[in-house]
């Protein structure tokens, strides 16, 4: 395996000293470590990968040095239209080190929202052009590897690729933990949301804890599944997977479970549900100011007034409410009946160790709310 240390001071040996990026679980401990020893100018949390391109660009411009995007191998849709429109050599030639987990590599087992993914890693940098190398876990090696990686950046200007495998880098826990003061937990927003809602409402979970969280609600309680939808993949769209199916299913009450991650990821879409009105329509933000899922790293979710936000692009209705009593009262005014609606709860970070994953397939999840939805 390789020290993060290692990895971090090899590149600002090479005069690298600046990354932004969306967290990934395969390069937690290197995220991890780099929070603990860059300050917050030099490591961006970006909203999205294709964002974190375009802050490394800003970063060249005004330094000329080489900038680092770190992500999970799911953000490289985000990032194919300024890798393809901005940093190309044949429009702006900016050199970009991109550190690519790689989730759902082929013969690995995975989630099933990573195997197409995995399939694709390396032909998708392939397409585009772009040259890369799978990181090897012996530092030597990896040491040769970041040399030829920065000669052929400064060469040429072009964008270079470190594809990072499973167990690659070593342990590393995160020093600097931003933690909040907050007591209701997630899981406990979840169940007292779901419990509440009618038998003809459904849900459109978002990725991670989230989605995991209600399906073993749903279980614990001997419910049926076929009222939810859990987005395992495409972070940042579960709101307008319900915006459609509202829109469709007026008849119904469609709720959106979602995270502050999710939300800042790909927060036009709000604007998007203002704009079409749709009355059935509750968007419920589980905002513990983290990426729970994939090592803790902070979002800016606690720091900006997302309900304010909601408000100004046209929900007609948008709350905040940060402990269970206030969050069960909220859940019976009839304020929250006629959307769109927003409700923002306040959660600490955190989740149980033994939260398990959905047992069923993501054919069978479809199958069954379509089912459900054609009642």
């Amino acid at each position: 395996m390789i020290r993060p240390a290692f990895f971090v001071d090899t590149l600002r040996h090479f005069g690298i000293d600046f990354f932004a990026g969306v967290p990934d679980s395969l390069l937690k401990n290197i995220c991890a470590y780099i929070s603990d020893h860059l300050d917050s100018r030099h490591n961006i949390i970006a909203a999205n990968e294709g964002g974190a391109v375009g802050v490394a660009a800003g970063y060249h411009l005004a330094t000329g040095k080489i900038p680092v995007v770190y992500m999970q191998n799911s953000g490289e849709g985000n990032i194919i239209n300024p890798l393809a429109s901005l940093t190309d050599k044949e429009v702006y030639n900016i050199p970009v080190l991109l550190v690519i987990g790689w989730r759902g590599r082929p013969g690995v087992h995975d989630e099933p929202q990573h195997v197409k993914q995995g399939k694709v890693t390396l032909p998708l940098l392939d397409t585009m052009g772009i040259r890369y190398q799978v990181l090897s876990q012996e530092e030597d090696e990896a040491l040769r590897q970041i040399r030829d990686a920065v000669d052929y950046m400064k060469t040429t200007n072009e964008v270079f690729a470190l594809v990072v495998e499973k167990n690659t880098f070593d342990a590393y826990t995160l020093q600097n933990k931003v933690e909040n003061d907050l007591t209701l937990s997630r899981e406990e927003a979840i169940q007292i949301t779901a419990a509440t809602l009618g038998s003809n409402d459904c849900i459109v979970s978002t990725t991670g804890m989230i989605s995991r969280e209600l399906f073993e609600y749903r279980t614990a309680m001997g419910q049926s599944h076929e009222r939810d939808f859990l987005t395992v993949g495409s972070m940042g769209h579960a709101s307008q997977i319900a915006l459609g199916i509202a829109l469709e299913k007026p008849d119904l009450h469609v709720w959106c479970f979602d995270g502050d991650g999710a939300v800042i990821m790909h927060m036009g879409s709000m604007a998007i549900t203002a704009s079409k009105a749709p009355s059935n329509f509750v968007h419920v933000l589980f905002n513990n100011g983290a990426h729970d899922s994939v090592g803790g790293q902070p979002t800016v979710g606690l720091n900006i007034d997302i309900p304010a936000i909601a408000k100004a692009v046209g929900y007609k209705n948008a709350f905040s409410v940060n402990t269970a009593e206030a969050l069960k009262t909220l859940l019976g005014n009839p304020a929250i009946k006629e959307g769109p609606v927003l409700i923002e709860v306040q959660v600490r970070k955190g989740n149980r160790k033994d939260l398990g994953r959905p047992t069923t397939t993501p054919i069978q999840n479809k199958t069954a709310l379509m089912r459900f939805l054609q009642k």
